[in-house]
């Protein structure tokens, strides 16, 4: 695989939105970045286009089976004019894990990181500045053979566009209500809930849709098996702070294992609060919030970074966390990471890198 990157500017840049409309994904910049993969010539084409509808062929693999993976990142704009992105590479290991369990061939993961900061930096003027807004990043893999047969692609098409985005909930780190669903399953153990693949987020719509029409924004999944052991919100992992010690789902091989989870892991550690990754049940989790001791509960992904939880609703068994009020842990270990996303921090662990 060439490692240059073909650029071509647009000739017609868009209009840029009202960074204080900006919700999350509903607006792209001008360019995005493609690469080709064909079997036995391995990747190649690496080339930075005009922001376009993509051509496919109506019996296009990625159309009928799925064959899809993505991922999730963020550029953020710091006080001294800088762009940062947070750990870049664990988000490419993490898109190989995911190509590993859908068959996609691997992308080499620090040029996939190249081409990402090639493309924000192409894109800077996009940044918004606007508090608590940041240029959202999504790349991702779709099997391009057009031919109706199971089987996995021989041809991908490798692609990134850019999203200026505001909070993923509109009211940003203040608590979400969360509905706990208990009939459907998102994943189980040797499926693909560890990947980020496409059809894992097609799954979890229907429970997603009861729970809007009771007034939820988000679901949290039990295990598919004893429908009991709690494993993840629809876009984020889950912890729990029970007395003094934080607890989070065990990664199981259903679970996403998320960047964001794993960063603050590192930094509960390192603050010395007792922190575990264990199995936890949704009945363990009630028997303690009866007794006082849930303190806390708050979900983490790239999109929300910290995500209060100030209800969650099992069985029509309304547990109210922390007054419904954003607690102490969470708000910061929001200010720590979000701070040393922004550059208003210092980052002691390198966990940034700079598009120069």
């Amino acid at each position: 695989m060439s490692n240059q990157i073909k650029i071509e500017t647009t000739k017609s840049p868009k209009p840029k939105p009202d960074e204080s409309k900006l919700g999350f994904g509903k607006y792209f910049t001008d360019h995005m970045f493609l690469m080709n993969y064909e079997e036995g010539k391995g990747w190649f084409d690496p080339r930075i286009v005009p922001y376009q509808p993509l051509q496919l062929d109506p019996a296009t693999t990625v159309l009928h089976y799925g064959q899809a993976i993505f991922e999730g990142m963020k550029a953020y704009p710091t006080p001294d004019g800088r762009i940062l992105l947070f750990r870049p590479r664990k988000n490419m290991e993490r898109i190989n894990r995911s190509n590993d369990r859908i068959c996609i061939p691997p992308i080499d993961p620090d040029f996939g990181v190249e081409a990402i900061k090639t493309l924000v930096k192409l894109d800077s003027s996009w940044i918004p500045k606007a508090p608590n807004t940041s240029l959202y990043i999504r790349p991702f893999i779709i099997g391009m053979d057009p031919f109706l047969g199971v089987k996995a692609s021989s041809t991908y098409l490798f692609i990134i566009i850019l999203s200026p985005v505001g909070p993923y909930f509109p009211q940003g780190v203040n608590p979400v209500n969360i509905w706990v669903e208990s009939e459907y399953v998102r994943a189980v153990r040797g499926g693909t809930g560890e990947a980020k693949a496409a059809g894992n987020y097609a799954g979890g719509l229907k429970a997603q849709v009861i729970g809007a029409k009771k007034g939820y924004v988000q679901v949290l999944w039990l295990d598919g098996i004893e429908r009991k052991y709690i494993e993840e919100v629809g876009a984020m992992n889950v912890f729990f702070k029970i007395g003094d010690e934080v607890i989070t789902p065990i990664l199981s091989g259903s679970i996403l294992p998320g960047i964001t989870r794993e960063s603050v892991i590192f930094l509960l550690k390192q603050w010395g609060i007792k922190t575990s990754e264990r199995k936890i049940s949704i009945h363990e989790v009630y028997e303690e919030y009866k007794k006082g001791n849930l303190k806390e509960a708050f979900g983490t992904g790239t999109a929300a970074v910290i995500s209060p939880i100030g209800e969650l609703n099992w069985n029509d068994n309304k547990m109210i966390i922390n007054q419904n009020k954003t607690g102490p842990l969470s708000q910061k270990l929001y200010d720590t990471i979000t701070g040393i996303q922004f550059g208003r921090i210092k980052d002691e662990y390198g966990w940034t890198v700079e598009v120069k």
